[in-house]
């Protein structure tokens, strides 16, 4: 093998070599960061048709309706615990301390971001309550006092638009 073919093959080693471990490292650093969503049912029974479960003391986020009757206020007052369900006949039981979002209450839909504990309880980490798109802020509600307000369900049928009927050029 002559020199000049030597170099240009040790260069293109290095070149690959380079862009191999980066990318190792980029894969390395995303799976650290990556929390997997699922309902109650999938951490219990399995998710997809593999039925593959989630292991014990991995990252995920749950999401589903606090059970009515299940929120129990735990020793100091900022720990509370409270069962998960959704469609299916398998509850989750969620932990949490902290401040609670003021849209949590029982039969609401929540998202929890937290670690697993064991085969049905979460340890979680952050909690955040869903709402539907008819939610409005007391404080803008009382600003809108008088004004004509046509929920977005609303949109749709024809029966009005947030700006009036010219909005958009309809007529």
């Amino acid at each position: 093998m002559n020199p000049r073919r030597k170099r240009r093959l040790t260069v293109v080693s290095i070149i690959l070599f380079t862009l191999a471990s980066a990318t190792a490292l980029v894969l390395y650093a995303l799976s650290q960061n990556i929390d997997l969503f699922y309902t109650p049912t999938e951490i219990v029974e399995g998710k997809g048709a593999a039925q593959v479960k989630p292991e014990v003391g991995q990252r995920l986020r749950i999401g589903g309706l606090v059970v009515p009757g299940s929120v129990e206020r735990i020793g100091d007052g900022l720990t509370v615990a409270f069962d998960l369900i959704d469609q299916g006949p398998a509850t989750v039981t969620v932990e949490f301390t902290g401040i609670l979002p003021d849209l949590f209450r029982e039969g609401q839909g929540i998202v929890a971001q937290g670690e697993l504990l064991s085969a049905n309880r979460v340890l979680a980490h952050e909690v955040l309550a869903k709402h539907d798109e008819e939610y409005m802020p007391a404080e803008l509600a009382e600003a809108l006092k008088g004004i004509r307000h046509v929920p977005p369900s609303q949109w749709q049928q024809g029966e009005g638009t947030p700006y009036g009927s010219s909005y958009g050029g309809q007529q």
